[in-house]
């Protein structure tokens, strides 16, 4: 019978019996997910980035397995991760076009999901502007579900790409300050983000015009701020946010020059962060809005991981298949 296991540094496979568990039936979103569940994610995410690190990037630890991609909503940058993920894990991938599918002929939600559930996939990975869309057809399928972001609720993935990134340069959350700078409001990444890296002890701030601040912040455990010079120094990790302008009837603030004055990290705010501190962007960025294009290229004081992170989205997502469909976990050996 054809293994499972996951290779490990020195190319030996590590057989399931010798992994960590991993019962989530499907990834909805970060709220309800443990500390130790998001570590196993993690970790099993560094050993995928050595696999991506070789010559031959490809494992079969999901031959034969079939992946559809639900994307009702548009997205390059994470359908595309998603889909090399996949093929890196030598899955069969299968991309479903919504605006062509029978839901534009009537079909209701409920009877996409059944007749899909019919073909025997193994995983759904849902994307849609409604809120809670991947948690509906969780409810008519036997396949994983993977929400790739859901209206204003989650986009777990990233959030989980975001904390991978965090960790690998810093070493550990645990203690560290985070500062979410922009569209909280109407951002899924902001509550993935808020939710995982508050599990890892992380203390975390955000910073947003009024307008832009979600009703239910009180309850996420947050500091608000509304200057970024009252928080940045204090800043480990920053985090900043596109505008959601395609989920806003209208501009919450005068205009978009009056946005980066006030809340977008130029170079005058770039000097007020430690020289250790990092910068990230879920993307895809606005230059000048919220971010300066100095900024957004530097190396090193303030270090930018833009791109890292969207390296780290291929890893973390190969993390996510993996271990829903094998229900284990892999970790790094500390003397490997």
């Amino acid at each position: 019978m054809e293994s499972t296991g996951l290779f490990s540094k020195q190319g030996r496979e590590l057989p399931v019996s010798e992994a960590p568990s991993f019962q989530r039936k499907h990834l909805l979103g970060l709220r309800d997910m443990s500390a130790a569940e998001i570590n196993v994610i993690l970790d099993t995410a560094r050993a995928f980035k050595e696999v991506l690190g070789r010559p031959i990037k490809k494992v079969p630890t999901l031959r034969g397995r079939t992946i559809m991609n639900l994307f009702f909503e548009s997205s390059t940058r994470t359908r595309t991760s998603f889909e090399l993920a996949a093929k890196r894990l030598s899955a069969d991938l299968l991309n479903v076009n919504p605006a062509s599918s029978s839901l534009s002929k009537g079909e209701s939600l409920k009877d996409m999901a059944l007749t899909l559930n019919a073909m025997r996939p193994d995983i759904l990975i849902v994307r849609h502007k409604e809120s809670g869309v991947p948690a509906l057809i969780s409810r008519y399928t036997d396949a994983v579900v993977v929400s790739a972001g859901d209206g204003a609720h989650e986009h777990p993935t990233q959030g989980l790409i975001d904390l991978f990134t965090a960790r690998e340069a810093l070493g550990e959350i645990e203690g560290k300050s985070v500062v979410i700078i922009g569209d909280v409001r109407y951002s899924r990444v902001a509550r993935s983000d808020i939710y995982g890296f508050r599990k890892l002890g992380a203390r975390v701030a955000v910073v947003s015009p009024a307008t832009l601040l979600p009703v239910e912040l009180d309850h996420l455990g947050v500091e608000t701020y509304y200057r970024l010079r009252e928080v940045l120094p204090q800043a480990d990790v920053v985090i900043l946010l596109r505008i959601q302008r395609e989920r806003q009837d209208q501009f919450n603030f005068p205009n978009l020059r009056e946005y980066a004055r006030f809340f977008g990290l130029g170079e005058e705010g770039a000097d007020l962060l430690k020289p250790e501190a990092l910068v990230m962007h879920p993307g895809p960025i606005n230059r000048g809005v919220e971010i300066a294009s100095k900024v957004a290229d530097a190396t090193q004081k303030p270090r930018t991981l833009i791109l890292d992170q969207v390296t780290h989205g291929i890893a973390v997502r190969m993390a996510v298949l993996y271990l829903l469909v094998n229900k284990v976990g892999w970790q790094v050996e500390e003397n490997e």
